[in-house]
C-alpha cells in the first residue's frame, strides 16, 4: 500500500499484529500488541516519523506501520 494514498480520517483494518505496539502519546510507550486484535478497525489520525501512522482505536491511539493495516473502502 502506498503511503501517499493514506490521509487523516481514513478508516483502516488491522491485518497483522506487530510483536509490540507503541502508544501515540507525546512520549510513546511500548505495550503488548494484545491491546488490539486482527480485524479491528480504526481511524487514521496523522503520519508520524519513520513510516508510522497514528491510528485511533477504541482502546486508545497507537502507532502502526502501514504493513499492519489496510484501508477500508
Amino acid at each position: 500500500m502506498e503511503s501517499l494514498n493514506i490521509k487523516s480520517g481514513d478508516r483502516v483494518r488491522v491485518i497483522e499484529l506487530p510483536p509490540y505496539i507503541k502508544t501515540a502519546d507525546p512520549m510513546p510507550m511500548l505495550r503488548s500488541s494484545k491491546v488490539i486484535c486482527v480485524g479491528e478497525e480504526g481511524i487514521i489520525l496523522n503520519p508520524r516519523p519513520a513510516g508510522y501512522w497514528a491510528i485511533r482505536f477504541t482502546q486508545g491511539a497507537f502507532l502502526l506501520e502501514n504493513k499492519y493495516f489496510q484501508l477500508i473502502n
